[in-house]
């Protein structure tokens, strides 16, 4: 039996897999502990893993949601920004408080979200080995390969490749606040200073909820690197209610901009207008950024909901509309659902690239976002094959990515890594597996 700790953001698009992998590993016999601040305390416990608070008087319950109100409002640059600076605020509680923490509950090996880019560095003090984890988008920086950030299309040409050196000096001169806090305590704790944004993910391994198929042609992974498939799995969701008896059998649309950037209330608006009279039944989740009493006369009458129980309704699901969020956007790959994408910020339009790059939907941008440009992107998923049939091709890539028996999908495989690592102290490299 191994003791695991698990770090990662305290948002649903982050807990959501990672306590599905933190809970496969607790069915193997081991012992796993996540290490957040208060918010992340329903849902770890929920899912029978143990739970280690950290700066409780600065992060009390209700603190991040509250912090990232704002972010729900903002796109684009700002909501980057935004979360960049707020990120570095999280860097420099983190380092200051968990390694005491992390040490005293004998932990002997790290899960580390790749969006907690100072917990390496934890590891690294504490002289723990750690495993990468990207439930978002994965960041790994490469010249062929756009910011995760931005929204332009592959392309090996030489223009393209100076447009993505230029986009990732001006991502690196963002993230500054965040480099800036880490490479203080390296030097305080006498550890090599990292050169490079890649430097601070696992020499042992790096697991990607992505299949493969559903990223831009990589050149520059690691041989440690792996597609695994998508952590999802319904036991480790609490129970939404919800209004089954109102569905009509007509082809379902399911519409939801995550649980953090949806305050955009007028997205919600424009979605059910360009549903309305289509040959199809409309459901909008909020995530919580409104109360359904906020919209009482919608135009076509969809159901709306605070939360959904999202992995039941996509499976009953003809399109989904979303921001592009990868728990989302995987979740309904893995039912074979095409999708149209408004990606609002952070790896969202980097999401939503992929969506176009692989024939597995449409996007419409945030600021052309219009009533008749979305009944048109939605008519044209709906109504070509092509979008079904891409989607359906990468439900397919996501169940061989995740071993085909696995009944809960790329969890199990990445879950076999980890034991891996574990087990020989050595790198798990991709060829082996």
């Amino acid at each position: 039996m191994t003791h695991f700790g698990i770090i990662c953001p305290a948002f649903d698009g982050h807990l959501n897999p990672m306590t599905t992998l933190g809970s496969e590993l607790l069915r193997r016999g081991h012992r796993v502990t996540l290490f957040s601040f208060a918010d992340a305390q329903a849902k770890t416990l929920f899912c029978g893993l143990e739970f280690q608070p950290l700066a409780e008087a600065e992060f009390p319950v209700g603190a991040i949601a509250q912090n990232f109100t704002q972010l729900g409002k903002l796109s684009g640059l700002a909501a980057l920004q935004y979360t960049i600076n707020s990120l570095a605020r999280i860097s420099a509680v983190m380092l200051a408080e968990a390694p005491a923490t992390i040490k005293k509950s004998g932990v002997e090996a790290l899960l580390i979200d790749q969006v907690s880019s100072e917990a390496g560095t934890i590891a690294d003090f504490l002289n723990l080995p750690f495993i990468t984890v990207c439930n978002a988008l994965l960041l790994n920086q490469e010249p062929n390969i756009p910011p995760f950030c931005t929204p332009w299309q592959y392309s090996p040409n030489w223009r393209a490749r100076l447009g993505n050196q230029l986009s990732y000096q001006l991502l690196n001169l963002l993230t500054k606040p965040i480099k800036e806090v880490i490479a203080e305590y390296r030097k305080e704790w006498n550890l090599p200073l990292q050169s490079h944004p890649n430097d601070a993910y696992s020499q042992l391994a790096q697991l990607s909820q992505q299949p493969a198929e559903f990223d831009f042609p990589r050149q520059k992974l690691p041989p440690h690197f792996h597609f695994t498939g998508p952590f999802h799995n319904p036991a480790t969701r609490k129970p939404v209610l919800f209004p089954f008896d109102k569905l009509t059998g007509k082809p379902l649309i399911y519409a939801s901009m995550g649980t953090v950037q949806n305050g955009l209330l007028d997205v919600f608006q424009i979605i059910a207008s360009a549903c309305e009279g289509l040959d199809a039944q409309l459901v909008i989740s909020l995530g919580g950024g409104a109360s359904p009493e906020s919209f009482p006369e919608l135009p076509g009458n969809p159901i709306v909901v605070g939360y959904a129980p999202q992995l039941e309704l996509l499976e009953k699901a003809a399109l989904t509309i979303t921001h592009a969020g990868m728990n989302t956007t995987l979740e309904s790959l893995s039912n074979g659902v095409p999708m149209v994408a408004i990606p609002v910020a952070n790896d969202q339009p980097g999401v939503a690239a992929r969506i176009a790059w692989t024939g597995v939907g449409e996007v419409v941008s945030l600021k052309e976002l219009s009533v008749a440009k979305m009944r048109s992107a939605i008519e044209k998923v709906l109504t070509q094959d092509s979008y079904k049939k891409r989607a359906v091709e990468m439900q397919g890539a996501i169940l061989f990515e995740g071993f085909a028996n696995a009944r809960s999908g790329g969890v199990k495989k990445a879950a076999d890594i980890i034991e891996q690592v574990v087990l020989t102290g050595k790198p798990v490299l991709a060829s082996q597996i």
